[in-house]
């Protein structure tokens, strides 16, 4: 247990000082949070998972066993990260040639979802509600709300902000099977579109 009664974490854990942990974190065994990351209220953080400085993550965020977010990752709130899907962090990598000021940037919005063993190559945005498949390998831009599968990955549907499949009529309209929630789709853009009431 973290002495920082505000967060915990496993014994077999290692959070080094300057890390910035908010309140209610999980931190299970073996994962090492570096210096200047920074983790907010209420994540989940796996096991042997590695959280490289100035990476940071938002409120709720769940990143799943043998995950490594290297410097220039960012997400926002109620992102989940899959079991063993990756980040890069320099396009162009060589052994031999020291390429630390020339780390790419990748920012994941607001709720998307990466499956399992997929590969996130740096440079890219991945949109608010995204569904990235197990095992795709991203080498590009993905759209708000977008289904990718594959590789390279390719976008197969919409999802909604609860993980179901969109299925648009002839007027771009679609509902969430779970939530009730409506969707509209204009100029290859999904949109929630905002309740009445």
């Amino acid at each position: 247990m973290s002495n920082d009664l505000h967060y915990f974490a496993h014994e077999t854990s290692v959070v080094d000082e300057g890390a910035i942990i908010g309140k209610g974190v999980k931190i299970w065994h073996f994962s090492h949070i570096m210096p200047l990351a920074e983790l907010g209220d209420g994540c989940n953080i796996g096991q042997n998972v590695v959280i490289s400085p100035k990476v940071k993550l938002g409120r709720n965020c769940k990143v799943q066993n043998n995950v490594s977010l290297y410097t220039g990752v960012t997400c926002d709130d109620d992102v989940f990260l899959g079991p063993s899907c990756v980040f890069t962090n320099v396009t162009n990598p060589r052994s031999a040639v020291i390429r630390r000021d020339q780390y790419a940037q990748t920012h994941v919005g607001h709720g998307a979802s990466i499956g399992a063993n997929a590969t996130i190559v740096c440079g890219h945005d991945i949109g608010a509600f995204a569904f990235i498949g197990a095992g795709a390998v991203v080498t590009k831009d993905i759209p708000n709300y977008a289904l990718v599968m594959g590789n390279p990955a390719k976008q197969h549907g919409w999802m909604s902000a609860f993980g179901h499949r969109l299925h648009f009529d002839d007027n771009g309209l679609a509902v969430c099977p779970e939530s009730g929630e409506q969707y509209e789709l204009q100029d290859h853009c999904v949109r929630p579109i905002e309740s009445a009431t």
